[in-house]
């Protein structure tokens, strides 16, 4: 069964390059190690709330962008298994970031329904 790996991350705009660098070697890695996919999307139309939203989860600060990910496993073991490979590897601990990762949300979702 699918399991998703999610994130919602505070990206500054004049580093947006960057993210998308850091990305794709990213993804590059996950796949190596099992993933079937990773998905990145810069926010478009994402508003502020009342009292929940994307902006105040992540501390949006002026000149940021809600990024929207997530990271496709085919199931929980091969993101266990696979997670546990990108920690030790190097090309992760010497990956430049662009965010402040202290404000970055993620979490593991197994599937629930698909249409």
């Amino acid at each position: 069964m699918p399991y998703i790996d999610g994130f919602v991350i505070p990206v500054p705009n004049d580093k947006k390059d960057a993210y998308i660098a850091a990305s794709k070697n990213y993804g590059v890695i996950a796949k190596e190690f099992g993933a079937i996919g990773v998905k990145e999307f810069w926010g478009d139309d994402v508003p502020d709330g009342a009292t929940t939203s994307f902006p105040m989860a992540v501390k949006l600060e002026p000149g940021e962008t809600v990024v929207f990910s997530w990271v496709e496993w085919p199931d929980k073991a091969t993101r266990d298994a696979g997670a546990a490979k990108m920690r030790d590897d190097p090309r992760m601990a010497n990956m430049n970031m662009p965010f402040d990762g202290k404000r970055l949300i993620y979490g593991g979702f197994e599937l629930l329904t698909e249409s």
